[in-house]
């Protein structure tokens, strides 16, 4: 943190529903890759936060799990972490695709009722829809009557990422810098190296495996041969979840395997030598304890 710097600063929250491009929006600010994304819903399972720092703004933004209702105690988890915090910053970025409401953004819109600080209706993916289909979509969030600035961008193409980070600086309260001016996240590597292996298993694998996949760091801090050694876990929930993930002859454990460690040698800047496990642990979704041993803990939401 730089000390006695005055600038505009504080924390934003991006919530939403899932796979609506909050992780993608927060890569595109920071500059780098500090959540995962993919196709799938429901990515991102911890709060991330993404840091973005100019001359006269640093902005925390939190990337939250995508908000819907619970049916696991997963879920359970993922819905508080977004909700709570909704609580603790300056601004909250309701990001929606230019479409109609549905239910879920409905559910998600008088959730944010009860938000006491200013939130911003984000409307993303506006490349993909004619201009002339938005003031109409924008009409129909108007109803909810909390929204203090309507925002249309495209999180890929880069389109509106000014308007908006100047309507954030318009109101962000003066402060410090919170964190080093080349600090893009306050994450912890191996955090960051776990999610870049669970990004590769949703990409590879079928539908029904992915969101039945965890993966846990073991070791990385041991250097062998001027390569940084990784080992980690990858739990699944059926014997059948872990045929598809090792594949025909290890085929598909070795693909992730080395998708990730391109993806991690480019996080870390050295070279990696990547070995994964694949264990079942039986409905881990549904159990606190093994939650909390993997480093879903109800701690990161206080």
């Amino acid at each position: 943190m730089t000390e006695n710097k005055k600038i505009k600063s504080g924390f934003v929250a991006l919530v939403g529903r899932p796979n609506v491009g909050k992780s993608t929006l927060m890569n595109y600010l920071v500059g780098q890759k500090v959540a995962i994304t993919s196709s799938k819903p429901q990515t991102t399972r911890n709060k991330i936060s993404g840091i973005y720092t100019s001359n006269d703004m640093q902005v925390v933004f939190v990337d939250t799990p995508g908000i819907f209702k619970p049916r696991l105690k997963l879920d359970d988890y993922m819905d508080k972490a977004s909700i709570s915090s909704l609580n603790e910053v300056d601004l909250v970025l309701f990001m929606v695709e230019p479409d109609e409401i549905g239910k879920s953004n409905e559910y998600i819109g008088d959730l944010l009722k009860k938000v006491k600080v200013p939130v911003f209706l984000v409307i993303n993916k506006v490349d993909k829809v004619n201009p002339d289909k938005l003031l109409p979509i924008i009409d129909s969030y108007r109803k909810f009557e909390n929204f203090k600035e309507y925002l249309p961008i495209s999180a890929t193409k880069g389109i509106g990422i000014s308007d908006l980070l100047e309507t954030i600086h318009k109101y962000l309260p003066d402060g410090p810098e919170y964190y080093d001016p080349d600090q893009i996240t306050d994450r912890p590597e191996y955090f960051l190296v776990a999610e870049l292996v669970r990004e590769q298993i949703l990409k590879l694998t079928a539908q029904e495996v992915p969101h039945a996949t965890a993966v846990k760091v073991e070791r990385m801090n041991q250097h062998v041969r001027g390569k940084l050694k990784i080992e980690a876990t990858i739990y699944v929930e059926k014997d059948g979840q872990k045929g598809i993930i090792i594949g025909k002859g290890g085929k598909m454990l070795k693909q992730i395997g080395i998708n990730s460690r391109k993806q991690i040698e480019a996080l870390l800047g050295e070279k990696v030598n990547l070995r994964l496990w694949v264990k079942v642990q039986s409905k881990w979704r549904s159990d606190p304890s093994f939650l909390k041993q993997i480093g879903y803990d109800k701690k990161e939401l206080s």
